[in-house]
This record gives structure tokens, C-alpha cells and sequence, in this order.
């Protein structure tokens, strides 16, 4: 059994659970078309295989990864590409993305998969190959490519593997429903994981919220000593890797660290899920269990999702809206992000599509700070927002930097307990995405720089050898001269 450690801050928001909890995984009609992002994760953007016209099958490859922190694109359906460029993206600016536009044949017709004989044999290198292979990223929401960090049992010694069962925000449910009707593949996934990483146990964590997720859990890992399931406390932000670790494990990540640095490596449970899928039946991620709920949903409920599907579909499928939402997430209401419309795709890391109404949204506005320090004591990384807010404000981002701005996980506590209603997470996001521009811009200035410098090089190399070749040519000018010369002078000696 464990003793769970204690996790600062936090806070409890309404749940807002049982909206969509209470069905069970549903499923929605095939598309006309669907909408494939190249960039559905951290890391560089797929780069595409197919062209305009192209008829693809069902998991067939779309799109490479041109790095290892990046992951291909693979067909959700069979049918034709019908366009390569712009398509709609997820992004509140309402801007679009580079993507690929496939339009549904309804055969739903697959490509031969590559099914491994037996995972447990194989090499875990190899296995985390066939995972990069898959598309597999982190579908919590991090949408970090799973390989990259199977691959961490190389670098570092990793003692346990956290299945991370919270899923702490409010609304959201699918890993719930996946945890209660597909616990086995969990549980077979998670000790393939072990496996791969040459971990000595397995802990899958789980809110205590979720008695029948837990149940079943404990029922399918029974016969398996090395994995155990624990109840955590149900508090925001749980589903944090670093709080779940430390409240499962004692240890706290340092400050600017990883997981790996005290030996444990987290998964979300539904990304492990798509691990065993890849790993037992060889498919690649083309579906995924997303939550459509809020009070302006006519019926609430989970759906396996194809990639790329309209969010409008998925509402379609859940009985349309009741009433004109307020306001439309793409994920949970403390750390998605608002939709700018209906024709936007699912992507892999789409937790859930919500449609909100008034009453369930902020109505106050924002109000001097009073300087209560309310965000402090909520704020789990144990930083202090409101000066972080205060330099963020005015642009100073090394000033919020030396307040701990690169450990906010952007969870938004502290502007959820702040009695100001100031939107402090807003600073942050603005200020951390400032910080990544300045990296930006100071990496292309040193890629320019490299280049001119490279040029330089060049160009004096060229010169120089451009001056040795004519000094060489000069001196075999200078010989031949000599010796015309010296024949001139053999001859007149001659005669």
C-alpha cells in the first residue's frame, strides 16, 4: 500500500462528472471528410507523403515525422485526398494550419497491418520504434510524442511507470469511461510500457472520485503482482505529472526538471491504451475517446472520435445544442482553449468539446489586486503568481522568469481562487509565449549567423584558393618563360 504525500495548493472546482460519465462509450457516423492537421503534437510539423488526387486506405501512412520529437499522420478512413494546404485548426486566433483534407469513401477499407507475434520478445527499442511509427502522443493533453519518452529507459534508471488515471479537470470523463471499459488493454499496456522502460513496477493512480474506474482497474491488474492501483484525492490539478508523482511517490520533480530526474515516467491512461494498440494489433492513433459535454449539450456523452472529424459532427451525435453556448472548449474549462467555430477538427490530444452557458462561465470583471495572496496558497508549484503577473504586465519576462515563470503549468488556480477575478493565467500564457518567440528569434539570429559565418568561409577558401591557383599558374608561366630562355641561349651558344 502506499502513503500518499501530501500536495501543495490546489483547489476544488465544481466536477461537473456526472453530465457524461453516466453512458457508455458511444459512436458517431463516418464523415463526408476529415481534417488532418500536420502539427497534432509537440515538435516539428509532419511533412506530407500524398498528394491531391491520391486514394489512401484506412491506417495507411500520410504524412512523416522529419524528427524524433515529432509524429507522423496516418488516414482515419479510407477515401481521397482531396486537398493538400490551409484547413481549418483549433487555435483561438481562428487561424488556419498547414493540413490534409480526406474525403470518405464509406468503405472504411484498412491496410495490412504489422502485427508483432509477441511484444514481451522483442526489443524495447524496437518496441518504441513501432510506437513512433504509430502517431502515439500524450492524449491527457501534452500531446508529447510517446516514443520519445519510451525511449528514456536508454538514458535514464526508471523505477516506476505512473499510469495517470486523475484526470482532474472539471467536465472531462473519458479516461473514466476508457479506465471502465477497456481496463485489461490498460493494465496489458502498461506492463508492455514496463517492459519497454525495464521498470520495476507499474502504479496506475486514479481520483478517488472514481469508484468504478477503480474498481475495474483493481479487478484487471489482480492477477499482475507488479502493477498496483491507487486512490489519490480528488483535487485540481492531480492530473499534473509532477503533483501526481510527488503525491504517489513522495519525491518532488526540482525546479527546471523532469520525471525521469527521480526515476519515474507518467502516461496518461489513454495514451497507454493506444500504446497496446500499436503494440498488440498494430494500429496507428486514428481515434481517440473524446468528452462532449457542458449544460448546453442536449445528451452528454463520450465518443471514439476519428481524427480530424468537425467538432460540429460530434455535437450533431450528442443531440445538438440545447441553448446558444456562451462559450465553446476544446478541452476543459481551466486549461483548454476556446474554439472560434463548429468546423474546427479533433486532434489527437482533444480531451473534450464543451458548450457552455452563461451561468457556468466568469461573470465579474477583474479588479485591482488586493494583494490577499490567495494564489499563493492555491498555487500547487508553490510559486508566486501575483508578482509574476506584475512583471508579465509590463513585458519584464526576466523579472517573471526569476519568479518561477518557466514552472507554472498553467493550470489557472491561481486565477480561479483570485477574488479580483484578474486573469493571471493569461499573463503567463502571454508571457510564456513571448519567452518562446525570443528563443525563436535568438535561434534563427544564430542560424544566420552560422550561415553568414559559414559563408565567410566559403568565400575566403574560394579566394584563397582562387590566389593559389594563380600563383601556381604564375610560376609555371615563370618556368616555361625560364626555360624558352634558356633553350634561346643553348641555341645561339650552339651557332
Amino acid at each position: 500500500m502506499f502513503n500518499l504525500a501530501r500536495i501543495r495548493g490546489g483547489i476544488h472546482p465544481a466536477a461537473h462528472k456526472d453530465l457524461s460519465a453516466v453512458l457508455p462509450i458511444g459512436s458517431l457516423p463516418l464523415p463526408p471528410r476529415l481534417y488532418l492537421p500536420l502539427r497534432q503534437h509537440a515538435g516539428a510539423e509532419a511533412l506530407p507523403l500524398v498528394r491531391v488526387g491520391d486514394r489512401v486506405l484506412k491506417g495507411q501512412l500520410l504524412a512523416f515525422s522529419p524528427s524524433e520529437v515529432s509524429a507522423p499522420i496516418h488516414a482515419p478512413s479510407s477515401g481521397r485526398i482531396v486537398a493538400v494546404g490551409p484547413i481549418p485548426a483549433p487555435h483561438p486566433s481562428g487561424l488556419t494550419a498547414n493540413g490534409l483534407v480526406l474525403e470518405c469513401d464509406g468503405e472504411d477499407r484498412w491496410i495490412e497491418l504489422d502485427v508483432p507475434v509477441d511484444p514481451f520478445s522483442e526489443d524495447p527499442l524496437k518496441l518504441a520504434d513501432r510506437v513512433a511509427r504509430a502517431g502515439v502522443v500524450g492524449l491527457g493533453g501534452a500531446i508529447f510524442p510517446a516514443a520519445v519518452k519510451l525511449k528514456q529507459g536508454t538514458r535514464h534508471e526508471i523505477k516506476t511507470v505512473l499510469v495517470n488515471g486523475s484526470e482532474c479537470e472539471p467536465y472531462l470523463t473519458c479516461d473514466d469511461r476508457v479506465m471502465r471499459e477497456r481496463a485489461e488493454e490498460i493494465v496489458d499496456g502498461a506492463r508492455l510500457i514496463q517492459h519497454i522502460l525495464r521498470a520495476y513496477s507499474v502504479v496506475i493512480a486514479i481520483e478517488d472520485n472514481k469508484p468504478e474506474a477503480l474498481a475495474a482497474m483493481r479487478a484487471a491488474a489482480a492477477s499482475h503482482g507488479a502493477v498496483e492501483v491507487v486512490a489519490v484525492p480528488a483535487l485540481y490539478p492531480m492530473g499534473s505529472a509532477k503533483q501526481l508523482i510527488q503525491a504517489v511517490t513522495g519525491r518532488e520533480v526540482p525546479a527546471g526538471g523532469r520525471s525521469t530526474d527521480v526515476g519515474v515516467l507518467v502516461h496518461n491512461a489513454g495514451t497507454v491504451y493506444a500504446i497496446q494498440q500499436a503494440l498488440r494489433h498494430g494500429r496507428p492513433l486514428i481515434s481517440r475517446v473524446v468528452t462532449v459535454s457542458g449544460s448546453c449539450v442536449q445528451t452528454p456523452q463520450n465518443l471514439e472520435t476519428l481524427i480530424g472529424t468537425p467538432a460540429q459532427a460530434l455535437f450533431d451525435a450528442c443531440g445538438g445544442f440545447s441553448g446558444e453556448p456562451a462559450s465553446l472548449l476544446l478541452g476543459g474549462p481551466m486549461m483548454g482553449v476556446v474554439l472560434p467555430s463548429t468546423l474546427v477538427p479533433v486532434i489527437k490530444g482533444a480531451t473534450g468539446l464543451l458548450a457552455l452557458a452563461k451561468h457556468e462561465m466568469p461573470r465579474e470583471e477583474a479588479s485591482p489586486c488586493i494583494r490577499c495572496a490567495s494564489c499563493v496558497d492555491a498555487c500547487p508549484m508553490g510559486l508566486t503568481p501575483l508578482e509574476m503577473a506584475a512583471r508579465a504586465r509590463v513585458d519584464d519576462l526576466d523579472g517573471a522568469s526569476e519568479y518561477g515563470l518557466r514552472d507554472c503549468i498553467l493550470c489557472g488556480c491561481c486565477s480561479y481562487v483570485c477574488p479580483s477575478h484578474i486573469p493571471l493565467v493569461q499573463y503567463f500564457q502571454y508571457a510564456k509565449g513571448q519567452q518562446d518567440e525570443r528563443r525563436s528569434a535568438a535561434r534563427k539570429s544564430e542560424y544566420i549567423k552560422q550561415l553568414t559565418e559559414a559563408r565567410a568561409a566559403r568565400l575566403a577558401e574560394e579566394e584563397a584558393a582562387k590566389a593559389k591557383a594563380k600563383a601556381e599558374k604564375a610560376a609555371k608561366a615563370a618556368e616555361a618563360k625560364q626555360r624558352k630562355a634558356a633553350k634561346t641561349d643553348n641555341e645561339e651558344v650552339q651557332s
